[in-house]
């Protein structure tokens, strides 16, 4: 069981959540703030003055009065007809966190909805009740609306949900749990709708597998750079330091200490004519590090806004008012998703960069034509090469900027909108790209390492070459390819290469 402060949670807690599917509950210090906000709710909608969403309508009908004994219909309404979306389902690990990150929030008694709705969710996720949540239909402002409409009909058991592996109507997967639908108060179905934890589960998990692929390509590029007899004189600490950055210094570091102790590397510091390598081998901590430190970035406002309160209209206990304001725009999260987007794209391009290298017979100082030791009868990494290409192209312009891209809605009373959810739902898409990438990557490194024999890489880069040939044999001949990448990406995105390597990186 994970208990959550609201207001405190770590991205380390938020990944645990995210990999693993463990019971999820608040920490009980919360319920009197969460009480005393709902008690205000609960009086604003039995009074004379009209309080947005708790006795009005909603966007452009704001105006309406809603009569104190319709204002639970009203919220039951809003949610129904909030269920527009559309598109595949968000993955379940995705949906979970977005639960997660909905119970931070109403758990910071800001929202004012009852503490029976805070247990419905923890009970959902203790339960393995997961909403259908269709991935299409939020512009990031009124909140993700849609998406987390989906949720809330689940709790109220409309919809659809996920229970022991099957997709069936919420009110079945609600009982068969031992659950029941959840009574709507006279905010709740607003602060459950309103808010971005979708547009912040989905940036964070891009997030979260962003880190992993930038670490993983620090061990990768370190075989890369060992495959093509690469110079390591460019990684030297002096280099780094007189430019400042955290994320280069980081990178140098940490390829020094991968590289160590590797013969290849010691074999040609005499004697090599080239004079520099290309800037996909010599600049890498400098591209490397530069999309470390934007991801890194990205990762402090989305540390902040996975703790935020985001709905409204939000409850001011301690001032005694009910306030209209805006905290549900993801104008916040769309920036750093569209950061996120940028550096993921750039590791794949340098990436792509070393692997057609290691391929090319006239720039890999002497390994064999497409890393084949029959080059003409078989083709070798020849393809995989376009493979990867492709997808680095396909990242490119997934990178395009989201947040930019506004249009009103409802009735031109929200005007202006982040897109940050399409923003951020995109980096799952291009984090498998970038795991293919690297992937190949991997398998081409490994390869031109294994062409260099008797000289063999550092002990920790060897390692890495024994964990992959446990799953993925040497090409002698040619095979069919595809399963070798699959595998190969599969271990860039569990995170193992790191693990086997004793990479060791500042968070």
């Amino acid at each position: 069981m994970t208990v959550l402060t609201p207001g405190t949670a770590t991205l380390a807690t938020l990944e645990a959540l995210y990999r693993e599917e463990t019971p999820v509950q608040l920490d009980r210090t919360a319920k009197p703030a969460v009480d005393a906000a709902a008690e205000m709710v609960a009086q604003a909608a039995a009074g004379s003055e009209a309080v947005y969403g708790i006795n009005t309508g909603f966007g452009k009908l704001a105006s309406t009065r809603i009569a104190p004994e319709d204002t639970a219909h009203l919220q039951r309404n809003l949610i129904l007809s909030h269920c527009c979306g559309v598109g595949e389902p968000l993955a379940a690990d995705r949906t979970r966190l977005m639960m997660v990150l909905k119970l931070l929030s109403l758990g910071r008694g800001a929202s004012g909805v009852s503490w029976t709705v805070i247990e419905q969710i923890e009970a959902m996720l203790a339960r393995g009740v997961i909403p259908v949540v269709p991935s299409q239909g939020s512009v990031g402002a009124s909140g993700d609306l849609a998406p987390l409409a989906h949720m809330a009909a689940v709790m109220i058991g409309a919809g659809e949900a996920i229970h022991d592996g099957q997709r069936m109507p919420a009110a079945e997967a609600l009982a068969r749990a031992g659950l029941e639908p959840v009574p709507m108060g006279p905010k709740a179905g607003l602060g459950l709708i309103n808010g971005t934890q979708f547009s912040t589960a989905c940036a964070l998990t891009g997030l979260f597998d962003g880190l992993r692929m930038a670490r993983a390509s620090m061990v990768i590029a370190s075989l890369s750079t060992d495959a093509i007899m690469g110079s390591t004189a460019p990684l030297v600490p002096e280099i780094h330091d007189l430019r400042g950055h955290a994320g280069q210094i980081d990178v140098a570091r940490g390829m020094r200490a991968l590289m160590e102790g590797s013969e290849i590397r010691e074999s040609h510091r005499e004697g090599d004519h080239r004079v520099q390598d290309p800037y996909c081998i010599r600049c890498q901590p400098q591209v490397l590090g530069a999309a470390l430190d934007v991801l890194r970035m990205a990762a402090r406002t989305l540390e902040v806004e996975a703790n935020a309160v985001t709905d409204n209209p939000l409850v001011l206990v301690e001032a005694g008012r009910i306030v209209s304001g805006g905290n549900f725009h993801a104008e916040y999260v769309g920036f750093a998703a569209d950061q996120i987007a940028l550096a993921l794209a750039e590791i794949g391009a340098i990436a792509q960069r070393r692997v057609a290298l290691m391929v090319d017979p006239t720039l890999s100082f002497d390994l064999p034509p497409f890393l084949t030791p029959d080059p003409g009868l078989n083709s070798g990494f020849m393809i995989a090469e376009v493979t990867t290409a492709a997808l680095m192209s396909e990242n490119k312009h997934l990178a395009n900027p989201c947040v930019t891209d506004s249009t009103p809605t409802s009735a031109n009373q929200e005007d202006h909108v982040s897109m940050a959810a399409h923003g951020a739902l995109r980096l799952g898409r291009m984090c498998q790209n970038l795991s293919v990438i690297l992937g190949v990557e991997l398998l081409c490194a490994a390869q031109g390492i294994e062409a260099r024999a008797p000289l063999a890489t550092s002990q920790r880069l060897q390692a890495v070459i024994a964990h992959l040939r446990r799953s993925v044999p040497a090409l002698a001949q040619d095979r069919y390819l595809a399963p070798d990448i699959e595998a190969a990406a599969a271990m860039v995105r569990s995170g193992a290469l790191e693990q086997v390597a004793q990479l060791e990186m500042p968070s």
